[in-house]
């Protein structure tokens, strides 16, 4: 879901800039007109919104339409955006193991994120789904959804991946500072 509320957002973001750059363009004779209505038939476009008056929009169905239609928008966009916020998470970089002059050691935050989902994997949990924050000190916090087996206890199980994913990352010498396992639902 993530990648497709970037994709949106960005269509969203290059329709804001494009449609003006281009408008400005033809307005002082860069591109010639015909030129710019043959790609794009803003023309057309041009010519619906100059076709628009008030008295075509002064029944109340339209206005409700409109209305609607502009609501759904915003809820949209603002959903995207919500979806895209970290509220006050560090977004998590690489962490350095091993600070030895000439010798510095790092793990990404691919890796310790793979080695959070075996760990979660190796303690009972089904397709376990980590995303990591960095904390003040260079240390990651972790945040683990996973599937609960069919006859498991979901208390029992995230607390064995809690502990598990701690003990992996101090036994590997990657620092981790917390980890949170939520449960999404039991697997079918």
């Amino acid at each position: 879901m993530n990648v497709l509320n970037r994709l949106v957002m960005t269509l969203i973001a290059l329709l804001f800039v494009a449609v003006p750059v281009l408008l400005l363009l033809v307005a002082f004779g860069v591109i010639p007109p015909e030129q710019a209505d043959r790609y794009t038939g803003y023309r057309a476009a041009v010519g619906a919104l100059g076709g628009l008056s008030a008295s075509s929009l002064a029944t109340t169905g339209a206005r409700v339409t409109l209305g609607a239609g502009g609501a759904v928008l915003a809820l949209l966009a603002l959903l995207l955006l919500l979806r895209e916020l970290t509220f006050g998470r560090r977004i998590a970089r690489s962490a350095v193991i091993e600070e030895e002059p000439g010798r510095e050691t790092r793990i990404k935050s691919g890796a310790a994120k793979t080695l959070a989902e075996g760990a979660a994997r190796e303690a009972g949990a089904v397709s376990p789904s980590v995303s990591l924050a960095m904390e003040k000190g260079g240390a990651y916090r972790i945040f683990c959804d996973v599937l609960v087996p069919g006859g498991v206890g979901a208390s029992g199980l995230t607390t064995r991946v809690r502990q598990n994913v701690l003990d992996t990352f101090e036994r590997q010498g990657v620092p981790a500072r917390d980890a949170e396992v939520t449960v999404r639902g039991v697997e079918s």
